[in-house]
């Protein structure tokens, strides 16, 4: 019976492991499933770039038979017209704009002059009263340095009292 019991226990091990191995063929069976569709997108992955690259190194060289084609540098006499020309397109606004101000300024000036001739002829128009001499002044501020009123000065001197106020305000006393 003790025989019987260990066959019995070996039929359920080898069973057990058949089912372990079936289990593990199954395991490697998918994930070999998912590793062939990981290469195959990365094989067309790969594709994809080489024919890129292929497109790529096409138009690199096109673009040097094209380049060995055009001459790459300049004289020294078309880059000289070059830099003339971009300094002349630049500095032309500039020379306008500067044009513009001079003759605003001479207008400017004219207007000034204008102005300055009529104030000049105005000021000869303007005349200081007649009764207002010299020594009158001196008078004045003599009475207004002694104390004596505005008021006073005027009435003595027989002048109005703006004009005395006047002649303290020339003479920076008042």
């Amino acid at each position: 019976m003790n025989f019987e019991h260990i066959t019995f226990n070996i039929e359920y091990i080898i069973i057990a492991m058949a089912g372990v191995i079936l289990y593990l063929l199954y395991y490697v069976y998918t994930k070999d499933a998912d590793y062939a569709r990981n290469i195959r997108s990365i094989a067309s992955v790969v594709e994809d770039l080489n024919r890129e690259m292929f497109y790529l190194k096409k138009e690199l060289k096109e673009t040097e038979a094209n380049i060995a084609q055009v001459p790459t540098r300049m004289s020294d006499d078309e880059i000289y017209q070059e830099i003339e020309r971009s300094v002349y397109d630049m500095v032309q606004p500039l020379s306008l704009a500067l044009k513009q101000i001079q003759n605003n300024i001479e207008s400017i000036e004219l207007e000034i002059e204008s102005r300055i001739a009529q104030l000049e002829s105005g000021v000869k128009q303007i005349s200081i009263p007649s009764s207002i001499h010299g020594n009158d002044d001196e008078k004045i501020i003599a009475l207004y340095q002694q104390g004596v009123a505005v008021e006073t000065i005027s009435k003595e001197l027989h002048i109005s009292k703006p004009e005395v106020e006047f002649v303290l305000k020339i003479n920076k006393i008042k």
